[in-house]
């Protein structure tokens, strides 16, 4: 077991060992806020992007559901028809490789599996790179007529200056025991949802259905499940003739399912699958694992459900495994087992509206659709 994964597992529960580590919280504190203090009254320096940044991430480490919140706003802006890319670091990338463009034929090993989803879900113009500044230059030298870059995550990168932040908090998931890295899961003490544009992720059912003014007012989103989508067929390249001779039928409700997952909280995807009906063997792994096919044969018999995110890098791993000879029978029967949830993130209306009021603080006007 990794070390990520037992920190991870140990927040979840909240173990009593973590307040051994309350010493090294204070440091990450102390160092936290000189940090920030610097850059605020200029001892270092920082960036300001030629054209206006909003900064989408959270103060908490593990998935939010960040990345559906930006695939959601990237496809919500362009039907406006606003020229909007895309920035990020490409954790889970070649870094000895950026500054790079990421393109649908990109490959997750080299840019990252999130950048890669992005780019693949919504078409965006989008740059990835640890140095910010960097993924900017190269996005606009390539599209200059962007009008809007949106950076995943990056919310403690403050060389970057950003015009708009949206700060996403996964409302079931919570703040844990509230305290900072490694005791707890902040990334960034709590007063720093203070006077900021919170996104609530909620579950689907405990959506609020009344309308009352606070609740109007509140920014929201939850997750919504798609069908489930046989990860081969939406492969470029990949048709029956290659890996198999029937068309497999997707799982149904009651049926018990291996659910593989390489996010970083794989529970609200086991969550997902549960509410859908399936009876769940959930295999969490570390947030941008990189699965092997090989190491996917172990879950034998049962069909196995993953991300979107995972689905890109074994998606990769699948072509280039076929471009290289006819796949083996067994791997054959592995592929026909192998199944996607998409999501779709479904945001509350007072999202739109906070969105447009800050573009057009920005003199950037979008019709609400």
């Amino acid at each position: 077991m990794s070390i990520e994964t037992t920190m991870t597992r140990a927040w979840q529960r909240q173990a009593a060992w973590l307040w051994l580590l309350l010493p090294v919280s204070w440091l990450y504190g102390f160092i936290t806020m000189i940090r920030g203090q610097a850059y605020k009254i200029g001892l270092l320096s920082s960036y300001r992007a030629p054209i206006p940044v909003m900064v989408i991430g959270n103060i908490t480490v593990g998935g939010s559901g960040k990345t559906p919140l930006i695939i959601e706003l990237v496809t919500h802006l362009q039907k406006q028809g606003l020229k909007v890319g895309v920035i990020s670091r490409g954790y889970g990338g070649d870094s000895s490789q950026m500054p790079a463009l990421v393109h649908t034929d990109s490959l997750p090993s080299i840019v990252g599996d999130e950048p890669s989803l992005i780019v693949n879900m919504t078409g965006a113009a989008m740059a990835v790179c640890p140095n910010r500044k960097q993924a900017i230059t190269t996005l606009l030298n390539a599209y200059p007529d962007l009008q809007l870059i949106i950076a995943d995550d990056g919310l403690q990168h403050y060389a970057l200056q950003r015009d708009i932040e949206w700060i996403v908090v996964d409302a079931s998931r919570g703040f844990g025991n509230q305290q900072l890295l490694p005791t707890g899961f902040l990334r960034e003490p709590m007063s720093r949802l203070q006077g900021a544009n919170v996104v609530y992720h909620e579950k689907a059912e405990m959506v609020a259905t009344d309308n009352n003014q606070a609740q109007a007012k509140r920014l929201t989103m939850h997750l919504q499940a798609d069908k489930l989508q046989l990860l081969w067929s939406s492969a470029a390249g990949i048709d029956d003739s290659t890996v198999a001779a029937k068309m497999p039928m997707p799982p149904t409700p009651n049926s018990r399912v291996h659910a593989v997952s390489g996010i970083g909280y794989p529970q609200r995807f086991f969550d997902t699958l549960m509410s859908l009906g399936f009876d769940v063997i959930g295999h969490a792994y570390p947030d941008h694992y990189d699965f092997s096919l090989h190491e996917l044969l172990q879950y034998s018999e049962q069909p196995i459900i993953v991300t979107s995110k995972d689905a890109v890098k074994i998606r990769a791993l699948l072509l280039d495994a076929i471009s290289r000879q006819p796949l083996s029978k067994e791997y054959q029967e592995l592929v026909s087992r192998l199944w996607v949830l998409p999501v779709t993130a479904v945001l509350s209306d007072s999202c739109y509206d906070s969105l447009q009021q800050q573009l057009k603080a920005l003199n950037i006007d979008i019709n609400n659709g």
